[in-house]
């Protein structure tokens, strides 16, 4: 296992439970960043630059890309989004952890771009108990359902590249393994 300095990165399959164990832990380790992601797509209702996201234009994300400038990014949707180097740099740099709540290849970016950072791996204890919990929040077409379990599937076979695996069959216990594991 590597030795975690400081950044932290947790990605997982849709649906199991990232957000709701990054809320926790948060709100009980003050010392943790979370990382704003910046964007070109335009503020919605209430959103604040610097709290949110960082929004750019189209020329300065891409300036940013080519200078190495994000951990990683991608485009969705006709936008770009990533994760910005230097927002991260300066928070390690003042002794502050800093965790990163992104997607599989985002993850990968990072591994490549930062790979001192420590990577953990949130697993559902079934891939039943994963399609359950999607099925639960009845938020999502089966169409779209269908979709987030083929997604799954992949990323699940991709959870021996990380440094770390926390099984999220019971949501206290894995919160203080990725406690411990920060």
């Amino acid at each position: 296992m590597t030795n975690n300095n400081g950044l932290t990165v947790i990605t997982g399959p849709s649906g199991v439970g990232k957000g709701t164990l990054v809320r926790n832990l948060l709100e009980d380790r003050k010392d943790i960043w979370l990382s704003i992601s910046a964007t070109t797509r335009p503020p919605r209702d209430g959103e604040q630059d610097g709290k949110d996201y960082f929004f750019l234009n189209k020329k300065k994300f891409q300036d940013l890309v080519a200078n190495d400038g994000f951990l990683e990014w991608a485009e969705f949707a006709g936008n770009f989004y990533g994760t910005p180097r230097s927002e991260v740099e300066k928070k390690l740099e003042t002794g502050r952890k800093v965790l990163l709540e992104i997607e599989l290849e985002g993850a990968r970016q990072v591994r490549k771009s930062f790979p001192e950072g420590f990577q953990i791996f949130l697993a559902p204890p079934s891939f039943q108990e994963l399609e359950k919990r999607i099925r639960g929040r009845a938020t999502d077409s089966e169409e779209s359902i269908k979709n987030r379990l083929i997604r799954a599937n992949k990323e699940l076979e991709a959870q021996r590249e990380f440094d770390a695996i926390v099984v999220n069959d019971n949501l206290n216990i894995a919160l203080l393994e990725i406690k411990k594991l920060i």
